[in-house]
Order: structure tokens, then sequence, then C-alpha cells
């Protein structure tokens, strides 16, 4: 259906806004079209334009300057329907009063732009800030000026004019008038002001005529940055990787800093220091150096979900990529690191040179220029040679080789790491079997020391009785008792002679049978201990106890 219900249009050089209301808002005759007649309409000149409706009234800024309509139309409000709405951009919907519904009267012009607040509406301020809020004039506490004043800007905020009818209300004004410059490095030189002032004279024969007034406002040169980008300047990768689907972060260890000169004055000395400065770029561009890309085998390039979320856009070409907008240093840098070489023949290739330049301001500020090179590293036939990794010289220091070069030493020596690794298998082999065989010595010699220690420790307790007890005989008993003492006396010096033979056979034997019979020698000391005990047991049947008490 042909139902507006709000549009925005130019119609013979005048621009139109029709606000329809429905009848669940308002039930009368209201107003509806507002019209305007602009010189700025049709001049084919780039304008910005605001409207700001709050119901019934509606105001247009163009170019940050209010302007009113010079006619408003009113009109009933719009029955209620079950209709969707639909919004469009460049053409106007017609549907119920024609055969075929279409598009039509078609806008003949040029959009960079299209804003849409519901709800919300700016102030004349931050609206004139859209257009010139870098360089310009302002006025200073708008609240406290009296009511009586008007003014206005023009686009630019290089023109500002006061009216007013009492003479201290303009004073004050004009007093708050200043000069403002927010670019981070304002372009220095004298920036003119001309004052003229004019005086509106009623019934009078003659009026007042005031001179014009001149001034400059001086503007000091600022601290250039110094843009600087730094990382590693050569990037030394396989043929593996150039050929991958994703290739080879190009700028990976990339870093963008800046840093400004900055002075201060204290004690009547001037003292200066670097400060790192925050600042946005508008592009930066990686050149390829030598000859241009083959897009046949290989490509820079940026992946768009880099550049999401940013303030950036790239192109690429066969000579390099550059990426524009601007934006931040940070985002910047996190989208250079992004772009990626790929090779995906890179057989005939041995290295690859780029340049790297970041500007601000359009060139006003450039950074130095960061040389890369990427080198493709190809895998070369196998060499015997000595490895001189598998054991270095005793007064020799290693040398550690830069992590750059680490790839490139390791596939020369690709023969070694074999041989390598049997020779420490063998050491760690060797070296398990002396700590075995130790720990078996030293075992075999505790036991040998514990046994000899436990003989010694019996022989004292066979002689208890020879030590320990009074032995008293009885005197009833000379006779027999000098008889079984004589008795005694040569058993014991026979038990000796035959101790003496065992010993002498004991000390014939070689030391080779020695060795060899472990178990006949341990048999020999059981008959030994048995010996004695016999021994014992007849000295003991040949004697006659009595306690002593």
């Amino acid at each position: 259906m042909n139902r507006h219900h709000y549009s925005l249009y130019v119609h013979n050089c005048r621009l139109v806004f029709l606000l329809r209301r429905d009848f669940t808002q308002v039930d009368t005759f209201r107003p509806a079209e507002f019209h305007w007649k602009l010189e700025q309409i049709c001049d084919k000149e780039w304008h910005y334009y605001v409207i700001n409706t709050e119901f019934p009234a509606v105001t247009l800024f163009v170019d940050g300057v209010t302007y009113e309509p010079y006619l408003v139309t009113d009109d009933w409000p719009i029955h209620t329907a079950k209709i969707d709405t639909q919004l469009t951009v460049g053409a106007c919907w017609q549907g119920g009063e024609v055969g075929t519904p279409r598009f039509t009267q078609y806008f003949r012009g040029s959009l960079s732009g299209l804003t849409i607040r519901p709800g919300r509406i700016e102030t004349q301020k931050v609206i004139s800030c859209l257009q010139a809020c870098k360089e310009g004039l302002d006025i200073n506490s708008l609240e406290s000026l009296a009511k009586d004043i008007k003014f206005h800007f023009n686009p630019a905020q290089s023109m500002l004019v006061v009216e007013g009818e009492d003479l201290d209300s303009i004073n004050t004004a004009m007093s708050k008038v200043s000069y403002i410059n927010s670019r981070q490095f304002p372009t220095p030189g004298l920036r003119r002001l001309h004052i003229t002032t004019s005086v509106q004279c009623f019934g009078e024969d003659t009026c007042l005529s005031i001179p014009d007034v001149k001034s400059v406002v001086m503007v000091l040169p600022p601290s250039e940055p110094r843009i600087t980008i730094a990382g590693s300047n050569r990037l030394v990768r396989p043929v593996d990787d150039l050929r991958g689907p994703l290739g080879v972060a190009a700028f990976k260890e990339l870093h963008i800093t800046s840093t400004v000169m900055k002075g201060d004055s204290f004690g009547g000395s001037h003292r200066q220091g670097v400060m790192e400065a925050m600042h946005n770029l508008d592009y930066c561009d990686v050149l390829v150096i030598g000859e241009e890309l083959n897009p046949e085998r290989e490509s820079l390039e940026i992946h768009h979900n880099a550049l999401l979320g940013k303030h950036l856009d790239a192109t690429n070409s066969s000579s390099g990529i550059s990426i524009y907008g601007v934006d931040s240093m940070a985002h910047y840098e996190q989208a250079l690191r992004q772009v990626r070489y790929r090779n995906w023949r890179p057989a005939p290739l041995s290295e690859r040179k780029f340049r790297l330049t970041c500007s601000e301001l359009n060139g006003r500020y450039t950074s130095n220029e960061f040389n890369l090179e990427v080198s493709v590293l190809h895998h070369s036939a196998p060499v015997e040679h000595v490895n001189h990794m598998a054991a270095q010289p005793q007064y020799l220091r290693p040398v550690h080789h830069p992590v750059m070069m680490h790839s490139l030493n390791s596939h020369t020596a690709g023969a070694a790491p074999p041989a390598a690794t049997a020779v420490i298998v063998v050491c760690i082999v060797a070296l398990v079997l002396i700590v075995v065989i130790g720990v078996y010595r030293i075992h075999a010699t505790h036991q040998e020391g514990s046994r000899e220690d436990e003989e010694e420790v019996k022989d004292p307790e066979e002689d208890w009785d020879n030590s320990a007890l009074n032995i008293i005989v009885n005197p009833m008993e000379n006779v027999g008792g000098a008889q079984a003492h004589g008795e005694e006396v040569e058993e014991e010096e026979r038990e000796e002679e035959e101790e003496e033979e065992d010993e002498e056979q004991v000390g014939g034997m070689t030391s080779a049978e020695s060795d060899n019979s472990d178990a006949d020698e341990e048999d020999g000391e059981e008959e030994k201990e048995g010996m004695k005990e016999r021994k014992q047991k007849e000295k003991l049947e040949g004697h006659s106890f009595s306690a002593k008490y």
C-alpha cells in the first residue's frame, strides 16, 4: 500500500520531510509536512543533514547550522492496519494506487551514510562538533549566556555570529568565545581573527560605527612523533610450511611504537625526555623488493577475519599489500601479524624480501623502513660425516647457534642422530653393569665380615666353663680325682695333637681347591664345631662338681 509513515526527499530543490502519525497517537489534524528552501540543496556539493523530530517541532541542521521550515502543512493521521512496514533507501514505494506495485521516484544523487536513532535526539553542540570539532571557534558555558543571546556557527566553525539586545550580554558572550584545536599534532602557524561589529539603530538619524578588530592566535609546532617498526628481520622456513594452505606469518614478531620528545621547565632550566605516544595510523604498505609476485605460484594476503572489528581495509596486488584506515597502532599491529606469504611451488626460490612502512596524517609522519627477508629451506641429500655433537672436545666451549639458524643446521646433520643414539645407549648399558657389579661385591664383602664376627663371638662363650666358675675337687675322691686328672691331661694332649694335625691338613690345601669348594669348607667348619662340643662334654663328664656357697 502507498502508506508513507515518514520520508525525507528532495522536490524542486526543496527538502521535504513527511511525518504521518497513527490514530493511536493522535486523532486530530496535525503538522505532517515540513518544507525547507535552501541554496545548499542543489549546489552539487556535499552537505551534512540532521533532522531532530520532537513532535510537533522538527529542527533541521545543515552542516551544523539550524534552519527553520518556511512551510508546514497539516494532515490527518493514518488509519491503523495489520500490514508490516518496510524501510527503503533511495526510492519510493508505490502500491495501492497503481496496477503493479513498484519502486519509483528514485533519488538522483549520492549518499555517504545514513543513521536513524529512534527515541533520542542530539544537541546543537554535538551536531556542530560532528562537522568541525578538530579546530575552530567555540563558546564555553552555554548555560551561563543570557536568554536574549542568539548565536550560530558556519559548517567549518570558522565563523561565529552572536546577536543580542543588551551591551553587557554581548560583552559577556564575547568573553566566552575561544579557539579550540583538538588535533594531536596540529599544524603550526598563525590563526588570524577578524571581529566585525554592527549596530542596529531605530528612529535615529545617525548610527554608531564600531571599527573592526584584528588579532592572531599562534599555534606552536608540536613534538613530532617517531614511529618505529621493530621485529625479526629474517625468517627461515622449510618448503613444507610455505606450501601449506595458510603459508607462513611473515610479520609474526612485529611491534610498532611511537615516541615524542617531551620538554618541561623546572627551576629556570629546560629538560627534554622521550615519552611513548599513542596515536592513530592511516596506512601501512608491504612492498615486494625485487621481482614482483608471480600469482601462479605465490601470494601475499590477509584474511578478512583479521580486519573484523577494526576500521581497516586492505588491497593486495603483485607488488605487495596495503592496509589502510584511521585506526590505532595496536590494531595495525594485530592486522600486520596476520599477513601471510604462501608459495606452493618454491623449488626455484631461495628467498623473498619485503619492505614495510607506516604513516600518520597522510604521510606527514612516516615510520622507518622495516626490511624482512624470508629464506626458503630446501631439503638436501644426507651426507655421511663425523658427528662432532656426540662427543665435544674436552677444552672446547660449545657454541649455541641462534634460533633462526637452528633449522638450517638440523637438516645438514641428518645422518648423525642414529649414530649418536647408539653411542649413548652403549654408554648407559656399560654404566648400569658397572653399578650392579659394584653393589654385588660390596654385599659379598659385608656378608663375609659378618660371618667372621659371629665366630669371634662364639669362641668366648664356649670357654665359659674354664673362666667363669670355680671348680673345687671333692677331697673324698683324691685318688679317683687324681687319676681322672691325669687321664684328662693325657686326653687333652692327644686332642691338641689331633687338632694340630687337622690344622696342618687344612693348611696344606691349595688355594685353588679352597676357591672352588666353598661347600667343603662349610662342612669342615661344622665338623670342627661338633668336635669341640664333644670335647666339652667329655671334660664335663671327667670332672666332679660341687657347689660353693
